[in-house]
């Protein structure tokens, strides 16, 4: 049932649909992660980065970010357990306080206040005062902080408050028995560790191997005298801690008060000895109830055979697993229990950031299997090339996709995602998205986009279809039995590619009939069934030669990849049907897919083809290489150019540009004049290009569209394809009907050619219908899931070049409305997407319009078939060519560009859709006196002078930071709760509804 809304109405629903232009949320892994931390109350993880970011992770759709001021490198996080406080320590030496704040129903992390350590007096060196270890007390009410300078200070939390009560080496030395003094300093402070059970000693271990328990109420220390030293961990019951050390080993000492210097360990283990070894960087020890402790460290592999390797070894009494991994390992931690009133950690899982993915192990499961991330996902684990965006999933697709990933992920648990923490508030998705992205390795993921979390969901691989020089099982997945060390190959990132010449391209997928087309490097085009059963079968090959036996041109690129002879298993998923060899193998520069034709066509730098994959017939192919196209045939692998006739051609444009360039500024001149009443102020002058311009012949875009080509009467099926000189081919397609498909062949004809004035490369073809709206996709008409066009109005064809936006009436192909970019804003379109705006007002009033990114970064949004100019934003940076280039636009408004070779952001044009972060968190902070004194309360107790002060309102609002007046001042105390304690003696000194000796400042 459609309405027909009143003139007045409409014009008040095009008052709301409004552009808005926002940035919403980053998907995928950190960009260069440099330190992490957890909170076990709040079951929150922190990730800082070496740009100065700081991510805060709890369950899935759960995050905030913050950055600081300065861009500098995050070197550690902290955080305050349950109080949703973070300390991060930066490079530069400077300490930050963080909160999470919530402000409009959504936690946010703001930066509090910083602070950085000031010299010591009488010493110049700044070295002395570099921190190199933060200890947060548990209490959170103190913070100490170890230097390089092997000085221990102390600060109040958490209002950054320098105390007087700092721990020097002289001071230490003095406590040292003569045996352990060797006149040498005692090097950097390197951990700081807290007594499980007492929480006034601190265990202070320094490089050069002293370590020192020290007891901040009665000043006594214990000395351990170690080797070379890396950290320190104690065991849960306090009786004891565990050394790791640069020679590759590990010790256990004793804590005892009757022997306050200890020589011998109780025990010292090398794993991987005797030959020498790395250092152990860092050393877990966890008791469990089952007896055997959990040992995990980072490092310590034997030097000589396996010092490239990054590593983490995890030991349980027999039990020995040493997890490898494709990049540097950064820090990790154990999820177990805290509860001091229970005997064992019993850890759960085992969460590790890696440079370039994060791992989590379940330690709980027999042989430790990872568990699945549910965002973080390392999306470069092979470098993206290509990217592809569907809107409105059917539930169908959804669920065989869905059900072919589950069947991959064979070694992997369902345990749940133990970083569970917050709550998510944003509403359940209204559609399902996938994203898709091509990768340097040949393989296609498709991704979950449609929340805050991308969430992998399948992968699939094309390198299995070829013949290649390496084999794509890999060996180190499950190690031998005899094998020493006992590897075991965990996390997916993998930057290495067997043959570049598997590099996707182009994705296209057809949602209604599951039908995949992926193109890649080598000019390989591979059409894709989905099928829930796993086959083995042979692939039918297709070669189409492009250049049509054109005569001067020869490849000098690389070779086409050999498809395999043999038939081939496939799981269940997406399964290859016919692969079409583009000929010469060149990189596929365009493809487009008709699954209710059985239609593909694809193009390159040397042409185009059709291809009817039902009967496996290539139906018609044209060459598009001009005569000078030479780089054409030299392929983006190709090391075969020649420098002297580059330089030749050089300095032949130089001469020629000296010689007439005189005589060109003044024909310009002249000719600006003449046209000085045509051309608009606000215009620029666009010079052709020349039609000898190299890669001339590239295809830029294709389309399949059912529209009038032929005559005003009939409409039928057309293909349409741009070129970079600016041309551009329609062909009228005969295609049979459904029950003659493998009887008849489909027959192409070429209707109209045309070239653009100024050859600029075309970007993209949209065919509109009468009413100027896009064309429906293939079925959707068909299985009454979209509105059938409009066959009766004119259809016209909009063609969008790097310079301008036209509109041409069909079929004369008549001009009928343009706008020039590159003459109005001076910059060049890069990307080109139709999308459906929806009004706030009312979810049944939407609007197409054409919404295009330039080479400046800027977005710009158009109507549609008017081409009227409606919003202007900036969105990347003009220096992130690779950010430009990575662009994607979805159908409903949004966006996504790569910010880093693993990260997505996500942007929105459209008030209505818009995907970010909405969480809550429930934190237990206590309040700062600070921040009452700000409010105007000063209280006065004749105590020790040092007060902490709680106020707490009796109802929802919340207290104002501004002086009340005289007549709010009685009515003020009957809402606040006063509650004030000595910070010295502890002693509770009020608490009660009103205190007479409060007064306002």
């Amino acid at each position: 049932m459609f309405f027909r809304l009143r003139p007045c109405a409409l014009d008040e629903l095009k008052h709301t649909l409004s552009f808005p232009f926002v940035q919403t949320v980053e998907h995928g892994f950190p960009n260069q992660p440099s330190a992490l931390a957890y909170d076990p109350k709040l079951q929150l993880m922190a990730i800082g980065t070496k740009s100065g970011a700081i991510k805060v992770y709890g369950a899935p759709g759960v995050e905030c970010t913050g950055l600081h001021k300065e861009t500098a490198t995050v070197t550690q996080l902290h955080f305050f357990p349950g109080q949703g406080r973070i300390l991060s320590l930066l490079d530069d030496n400077t300490l930050h306080l963080w909160e999470i704040e919530q402000k409009e129903q959504c936690s946010h992390l703001e930066e509090v206040c910083s602070f950085m350590l000031p010299g010591r007096s009488g010493i110049e060196s700044t070295s002395a005062t570099r921190v190199t270890v933060l200890l947060p007390k548990l209490s959170c009410d103190l913070l100490a902080v170890g230097t390089e300078g092997g000085g221990v200070h102390f600060l109040e939390l958490p209002s950054f408050t320098l105390l007087d009560r700092s721990i020097f080496q002289d001071e230490i030395m003095q406590s040292v028995p003569e045996e352990y003094k060797c006149g040498k300093s005692l090097g950097p402070v390197e951990s700081l560790q807290e007594h499980p059970q007492h929480p006034d000693k601190i265990l202070i271990g320094y490089s050069r191997g002293l370590v020192v328990l020290w007891d901040l109420q009665i000043f006594v220390v214990c000395v351990f005298l170690l080797q070379q030293l890396e950290s320190l961990v104690w065991v849960r019951s306090g009786n004891s801690f565990v050394s790791s050390h640069s020679d590759g080993g590990y010790m256990v000492w004793p804590v005892s008060s009757s022997t306050p210097c200890t020589h011998e360990p109780v025990t010292s283990t090398i794993p991987y000895g005797p030959f020498p070894c790395k250092a152990v960087n860092k050393i877990l020890w966890r008791t469990t109830e089952s007896g055997a402790p959990l040992v995990l460290f980072s490092g310590g592999m034997p030097r000589a055979s396996y010092g490239d390797r990054h590593c983490l070894t995890i030991l349980q009494d027999s039990q020995h697993i040493t997890l490898d991994f494709t990049s540097r390992v950064i820090d990790f931690f154990t999820i177990h229990c805290i509860d001091r009133d229970k005997e064992f950690d019993d850890p759960l899982a085992l969460v590790v950031l890696l440079e370039e993915e994060l791992v989590v192990i379940d330690l709980q499961t027999a042989g430790w299997p990872t568990i699945p991330s549910p965002y973080l996902a390392p999306l470069h684990s092979s470098a993206i090339t290509c990217s592809y965006h569907i809107s409105n999933v059917p539930t169908k697709l959804w669920d065989r996709v869905i059900s072919a990933g589950q069947r991959q992920c064979h070694l992997q648990t369902h345990t749940n995602w133990p970083i569970c923490g917050g709550k998510n508030l944003a509403p359940s998705p209204k559609q399902q998205e996938l994203l898709l992205t091509g990768h340097e390795d040949g393989t296609v993921r498709f991704w979950d986009a449609s929340g805050v979390s991308l969430r992998p969901l399948y992968k699939l691989s094309t390198a299995n279809i070829f013949q290649t020089d390496c084999d794509h099982n890999d060996s180190l997945t499950q190690a031998g039995e005899e094998d020493w060390p006992p590897f075991r190959k965990v996390g997916c990132f993998d930057p290495y590619s067997d043959d570049p010449r598997l590099g996707i391209q182009k994705i296209c997928l057809c949602k209604y009939s599951g039908k995949l087309l992926v193109a890649g490097t080598a000019g390989q085009v591979i059409v894709l069934y989905l099928c829930d059963e796993k086959s083995d079968h042979m692939i039918d090959v297709a070669t189409v030669d492009l250049l049509q036996d054109r005569e001067g041109f020869t490849w000098k690129g690389h070779d086409r990849l050999p498809p395999k002879s043999s038939s081939v298993p496939f799981a269940p998923g997406f399964q290859p049907v016919v692969l079409v060899q583009c000929m010469p193998p060149a990189a596929v520069t365009a493809v487009t897919l008709h699954a209710e034709w059985n239609l593909i066509a694809f193009g390159t730098s040397h042409g185009f083809g059709l291809f009817d994959y039902h009967r496996r017939l290539g139906f018609h192919s044209r060459c598009t290489l001009h005569p000078n196209d030479s780089l054409a045939m030299e392929g983006p692998l190709s090391r075969v150019k020649s420098l002297k006739k580059s330089l030749r051609q050089s300095f032949r444009r130089i001469r020629k540009s000296r010689v007439s360039g005189k005589k060109r500024v003044q024909e310009a001149n002249a000719q600006l004049a003449e046209q000085d009443a045509e051309v608009t102020p606000v215009q620029r002058r666009i010079e052709p290009r020349s039609a000898d311009d190299s890669l001339s012949g590239v295809v830029r875009c294709l389309c399949f569209a059912d529209t009038f080509l032929r005559d005003g009467t009939h409409h039928g099926p057309t293909m349409w394809a741009g070129t970079n000189s600016g041309c551009v081919y329609a062909y009228a397609l005969d295609v049979p009907s459904q029950d003659k498909f493998s009887e008849q062949s489909v027959e192409a004809l070429l209707g109209k050619e045309i070239q653009l004035m100024h050859r600029a490369p075309v970007v993209s073809i949209a065919v509109l219908d009468g009413r100027g709206n896009p064309l429906p996709e293939p079925y959707e008409v068909s299985r009454d899931l979209a509105k059938a066009p409009d066959m009766q109005g004119s259809h016209s064809v909009l063609i969008a070049s790097e310079e301008q936006f036209k509109v041409f009436m069909l079929p004369r192909v008549s001009a009928k409305t343009k706008f020039k970019l590159t003459a109005h804003e001076g910059c060049r379109v890069r990307k080109v997407a139709l999308v459906n705006f929806s009004s706030v007002a009312s979810e049944d009033y939407s609007e197409n319009g054409l919404v295009c990114l330039t080479n400046l970064g800027d977005i710009h949004v158009f109507s549609i078939p008017a081409l009227r100019p409606q919003v202007r934003y900036d969105c990347i940076r003009k220096e992130d060519i690779s950010g430009i280039a990575s662009c994607v636009f979805t159908k409903t408004g949004q966006g996504f560009y790569l910010i880093s070779p693993s990260e997505y952001e996500r942007f929105s044009l459209s008030a209505r859709v818009i995907t970010k972060p909405l969480c809550q968190l429930d934190v237990d902070r206590p309040h700062d006196p600070s921040e009452l004194s700000s409010a105007g309360v000063h209280i006065i107790i004749p105590c020790h002078g040092i007060i902490s002060v709680s106020v707490r309102q009796s109802h929802t609002k919340p207290m104002a930071h501004t002086k009340p007046s005289r007549q709010e001042r009685a009515s003020l105390w009957v809402m606040l709760k006063v509650k004030v304690q000595c910070l010295k003696c502890r002693q509770l000194q009020s608490s009660l509804e009103q205190f007479s000796h409060v007064g306002f400042m």
